[in-house]
Formats: C-alpha cells, structure tokens, sequence
C-alpha cells in the first residue's frame, strides 16, 4: 500500500530513505551519473533539517522507499507571496507508472498552500520527455511573462572549483 508522507529528517528510517532515493537519482543520468559525495552522504540530512524553508515529501510502498520530493521555499517579489521550488524528484525506476509522483505532487502541493504560497516552480531537463509530460499532466507550464520575450531559461554558475 502506498503512503506518502512528510519527511522527518530526524527520523532514522527517513534519513535512510532519503539518501537512498537522491543516491538513485544521482547516479541516473537525469541526476549527473554520479553517486552521491561522501559528504552529501554524511551531512546532507542535516543540512535539510537546520533549513526551515525546506521540506521532502516520501513515498512508501509497504515500508519500501520508493519516491522522493525534496522542496524550497523561495519569494516572489511580484506576488509578495512565498513560492514552493521542487528541486529534486525521484520515483524508484522499478515503481514508475503507477501515479507515485503525482501523489507526492498532490502533498507538495497541500503543504506550499498551507504556507501560503502563489506558486510551484521547477526545473526539468528539455531532453526527459517523461518528467515533462508529467509536470504538463499536473499543471505545469513554461515560466513567461511576455510571448514576444520567450520562455525563462535555467541558467547556474558554480561557485566551486
């Protein structure tokens, strides 16, 4: 039976999952194609647990850990109102297709609306069809404000060598 539940950082089981499920990601090629650091392995939950503006959404089949959201809240200026950015989403390869991610989104959601947020925002790469088919699915659509200056491009600089 699938449960979807917030995250409790501090909870061994929770910890666990986590690292697992983003390990996962990590090392698929949507995540990089690498494993998680050492160090993001030993610090990583609590680093998310001293930010307060941080949230995971896991999903447990039975007590298998079979999807993962980890969220940020960020502000929108223009509706001076929070904004909820999903950074990471994993779904355990074997468990896709069978509405995990829509159900951690429907939690998500619940919970960025509870703080008051305008808006969900996320990042997806232009390449994993699947991923956008199912944020379009959920109501998602490109960031613009005016047609005739095109979409908003994702854009990083790294400030480790």
């Amino acid at each position: 039976m699938l449960e979807v539940v917030r995250a409790r950082y501090r909870d061994p089981v929770h910890a666990a999952a986590l690292i697992a499920l983003l390990d996962g990601y990590s090392r698929d090629p949507a995540g990089g194609g690498k494993p998680l650091s050492d160090f993001a392995r030993t610090h990583l939950v609590d680093a998310l647990a001293a930010r307060p503006h941080v949230f995971s959404v896991l999903a447990f089949d039975d007590d298998l850990p079979v999807g993962l959201v980890t969220a940020i809240e960020g502000f929108s200026t223009f509706a001076c109102r929070p904004l909820v950015n999903v950074h990471d989403v994993v779904v355990h390869r074997e468990h896709r297709g069978r509405g995990i991610a829509t159900a951690m989104f429907a939690a998500v959601e619940a919970i960025a609306r509870e703080c008051g947020a305008c808006k969900l925002t996320l990042e997806v790469l232009s390449g994993n069809a699947p991923a956008r088919a199912l944020y379009e699915k959920l109501g998602f659509d490109d960031y613009r404000l005016d047609p005739a200056l095109g979409k908003a491009r994702f854009m990083q600089k790294w400030l480790d060598d």
